[in-house]
């Protein structure tokens, strides 16, 4: 049978007629359910699947929305960096017919402070802002007894972890220790064979220093501690490793390693034909199992041990219970693949980078480490979390808006000298995170509790 096509006026190439159509989804629907481990699907399954994807449409008003569009586009936002109210109303003249801003996002008031972090600006959005604790920390760098601003829209979040912070104080406070820091980029250089690359590796070697000058020439905190060579094929990565004192790093680690790269580009005897100044080997944003076993930003424990009675009075379980329910938890992430072994690091990590400027992309891999419990024989529970990512700053970034500044001052550690310590509050506010859901589950109360707390009346009745 010959295939019937039709012209596609607008590429000037064809396209499938709609029953061919129809029987190229179908086949696609059919992969996609294998592919999800449905290795056999009845015809009325497969036909409510095509509806969905399809959202009802007829095959050629799919393939007509399929098509490349290139009808004019609509004005370029103007202004960029600018942060005027004049280039601010330029904007909101986009968005709506009445020219007018939404003054819920912005009802006239200066935006010039957030120029620095955020271009395209029209306004602020209000993110609500609770406390969690208090929480004893007896750390290194943190010492003491904090309240912790946390911002998240999740009901029953800092309910949880204001009882994990409870549990944690009134057993003594956690341990906290940072256990190593740095920073990375890794830029990639590309050459024409092995030999260019052992050359390069040889001459590369004997630039440390030189690097380091390089480097630090671009900034007053940072320093160049260490580099490591990748070499695949006629390829090689170097990851170039910093101390970024207060500040998170990610853009002082940038520059610096351009300047680096500059260096390299002009002086190398064996010339790259191409240098991109990340690879994507840093992990920077993302879980890599590389971070997992290194460090990005500062790798921080914690640790406690708690009573029985304290397990009764706040979790309502007993140190076994936790112990199974964690080991089942455990083996559950293997079978998942997930990186690391945790319950939600992720949940009180974005609610405090929020809350503290912090950038929040970086919870990606903050978000990864270890969590072990351990019932003891007289009935308590030693608990711990290892995290190698806590990726975080008290100067630079968002650390210096105003309502960032003000949940900093409520930590009090706001500034120069202040890094470490916040390291500390976020590993220790993990551990409390961690108790407080794995109690939940060993005691049977999880699901009541977000019924109860996510369920109010004031979620306007949303089930």
């Amino acid at each position: 049978m010959v295939e019937q096509r039709t012209e596609n006026p607008r590429v000037g190439g064809s396209i499938p007629s709609p029953a061919s159509f129809l029987s190229l989804h179908a086949l696609f629907v059919g992969m996609l359910l294998q592919r999800c481990g449905s290795m056999s699907t009845s015809s009325q399954s497969a036909a409510s699947h095509v509806k969905r994807l399809s959202s009802g449409l007829p095959a050629e008003e799919v393939l007509e929305r399929l098509k490349p569009c290139f009808d004019p586009l609509p004005a370029r936002v103007p202004g960029a960096s600018l942060a005027s109210e004049e280039a601010v109303r330029r904007r909101w003249g986009l968005l709506s017919d009445s020219k007018e801003p939404n003054p819920i996002l912005w009802h006239g008031q200066d935006l010039s402070v957030f120029a620095a972090n955020i271009e395209n600006v029209i306004g602020a959005i209000s993110v609500p802002v609770a406390i969690a604790g208090p929480l004893r920390v007896n750390g290194c760098s943190a010492h003491g007894d904090y309240y912790v601003p946390l911002a998240t829209t999740e009901a029953a979040l800092v309910a949880s972890y204001t009882r994990g912070c409870q549990l944690l104080s009134e057993s003594g406070g956690c341990s906290t220790l940072i256990l190593g820091e740095g920073v990375s980029r890794a830029p990639g250089f590309v050459f024409s064979n092995l030999r260019e690359v052992g050359a390069f590796v040889s001459w590369i070697l004997t630039r440390k220093e030189i690097f380091q000058q390089k480097a630090e020439a671009t900034t007053n905190h940072g320093k160049l501690i260490d580099m490591r060579l990748t070499v695949e094929g006629n390829h090689i990565y170097v990851t170039f490793e910093f101390f970024t004192g207060d500040a998170a790093g990610q853009n002082m680690v940038t520059i610096a390693t351009q300047a680096i790269c500059d260096d390299i580009q002009e002086n190398s005897p064996v010339r790259p034909k191409h240098i991109f100044v990340e690879a994507n080997l840093s992990g920077d944003k993302k879980a890599s199992a590389q971070s997992f076993q290194t460090v990005r930003g500062r790798k921080v424990a914690a640790e406690c041990l708690i009573p029985p009675a304290a397990l009764t009075k706040r979790l309502h379980t007993e140190a076994a219970v936790l112990e199974e329910y964690w080991r089942m938890s455990a083996l559950g992430g293997v079978l998942s693949g997930t990186i690391g072994v945790q319950g939600h690091y992720a949940n009180g990590l974005a609610a405090l980078f929020l809350a503290t400027g912090q950038d929040v992309a970086c919870v990606s891999e903050a978000a990864v480490g270890v969590t072990r419990f351990e019932a003891k024989p007289d009935g308590s529970l030693y608990a711990s979390v290892t995290l190698p990512n806590l990726i975080m700053g008290t100067v630079g970034g968002g650390t210096g808006l105003p309502s960032q500044v003000a949940c900093l001052e409520i930590l009090g550690l706001k500034g120069t000298g202040q890094a470490r310590a916040l390291t500390e509050v976020a590993a220790a506010l993990a551990l409390a995170g961690e108790l407080s859901i794995i109690g939940a589950m060993a005691a049977g109360h999880f699901t009541r509790a977000h019924e109860k707390l996510a369920r109010h009346p004031a979620s306007h009745g949303i089930r």
